[in-house]
């Protein structure tokens, strides 16, 4: 097996020979070499390099000619290292992207179609799965999960505060929180990390207020409007109220060992399958209630597909299409999201069941945005979450903060990123 570790140097990483369709004859007696850059969509590390290697294994069973390497990589530092192994042309020929990260290579040019990849079965993915990495009419993302949020409830902690039924809306949230917090107890998690990802912090709240990031052609940035300033003024306001955690500007949005685990939070808006787990495991599973997607002006979640993308650095376009190919198709896909807490990305897949959270988390995908997908949404997700850390820590007004924000976000945008 050759699927590595986390904790591999970056050094190694960049320096990998992992052109895709190498015609070394020493290498596999001339098979081509596909390798595959994954992240731990199955948290669990040891889990995961099991499952992955069993990937890897049951492809190269079936594909004598083609010689796959799966390497694991963490979260942490990600954009930098794929970045730069693009641009150094030593790296992955595939890599796991959201579909935003997708956009921003594509643009570039480290990035080729992968048409060719879904060719046989392109009508089993969902339509919106594949719609989301589709630019200037070709395919640049196929598509092996789909991730879901939504919210969840330590009921023990609002019945003690005589509350009986779980909050679902803005106005129940705020309502909720003085009663709370006379217990000591935060109404709602929340993490201002600048290391936390706005898509499952900010960006949530400000489409249940009826906002976006950008405006509807990209060209410029919406979330100063009245919308964006509503979602931060009620953080503010619960802020006020003791209903986020005392470090919410800086904590970032781990769930063990987190305030959900500790009881230190009563409930979290962006909330996924593993996570769910790790909150029966501390609270009991008997006080863990999962429902629907919090409502402000809207009722909004959110939930992406994780997608391979072919790098510029790919040798051979055929055997990487043959790979990604299989770790999209039904049976393995399947057994990601037994493993990872995901649902289909396929329409020929069936949604795990069996638990009550599973089902609520698939009920959720018909209210879950994909994210902001622009050239400059990373950029801009930097800039912002600064300022809202900002706002959070009592340095900057919201109208400022937001301001401040927009203006550095805007010539982001002028200067193309």
């Amino acid at each position: 097996m050759r699927v590595r570790g986390m904790a591999v140097g970056v050094a190694a990483l960049l320096t990998v020979a992992a052109c895709g369709g190498s015609d070394d004859d020493t290498a596999g007696g001339g098979s081509a070499e596909v390798t595959v850059w994954m992240y731990p969509v199955i948290p669990d590390q040891d889990a995961s390099i099991e499952f992955w290697g069993q990937v890897e294994a049951d492809f190269e069973a079936e594909h004598e000619d083609i010689d796959l390497t799966i390497e694991q990589q963490p979260w942490e530092g990600r954009d930098e290292k794929i970045a730069t192994a693009i641009a150094s042309g030593q790296g992955p020929d595939l890599v796991l992207l959201t579909p935003d990260q997708t956009l921003q290579y594509q643009v570039t040019g480290g990035l080729k179609p992968v048409d060719g990849a879904v060719e046989e079965d392109r009508d089993a993915f969902l339509p919106s799965a594949l719609d989301v990495v589709t630019f200037e009419d070709e395919l640049y993302g196929v598509p092996i999960y789909h991730t879901s949020t939504t919210t969840a409830y330590n009921m023990a902690a609002f019945q003690t505060a005589g509350i009986t039924e779980p909050p679902t809306t803005w106005e129940d949230v705020l309502a909720a929180a003085p009663a709370l917090a006379a217990n000591g107890v935060a109404v709602m998690d929340y993490s201002g990390s600048p290391e936390t990802t706005l898509n499952l912090t900010f960006y949530p709240l400000l489409w249940q207020a009826g906002g976006s990031v950008f405006t509807e052609d990209g060209s410029d940035v919406a979330f100063d409007g009245p919308e964006g300033l509503a979602a931060l003024q009620f953080l503010l306001d619960l802020q006020a109220q003791g209903g986020l955690p005392a470090d919410a500007a800086t904590k970032t949005n781990a769930v063990d060992g987190g305030p959900l685990t500790t009881g230190a939070a009563a409930m979290t808006f962006a909330i996924t399958m593993p996570d769910v787990e790790h909150m029966r495991t501390a609270v009991g599973a008997e006080n863990v209630v999962v429902a629907e997607p919090l409502t402000g002006e809207e009722q909004v979640s959110f939930g992406i597909p994780g997608v391979l993308a072919l790098t510029s650095i790919s040798e051979d376009d055929e055997a990487a299409y043959e790979v990604a190919s299989y770790i999209a198709s039904p049976e393995v896909n399947a057994r990601l999201n037994d493993a990872a807490g995901t649902f289909p990305a396929r329409t020929d897949v069936d949604a795990p069941t069996g638990d009550d959270a599973l089902t609520a988390l698939n009920d959720a995908l018909q209210f879950a945005r994909p994210g902001e997908v622009t050239p400059t949404a990373r950029q801009v997700m930097a800039v912002l979450s600064a300022q809202l850390q900002a706002a959070l820590q009592g340095s900057k007004s919201p109208e400022d903060a937001l301001a401040d924000a927009a203006a550095e976000a805007r010539d982001l945008i002028a200067r193309g990123g």
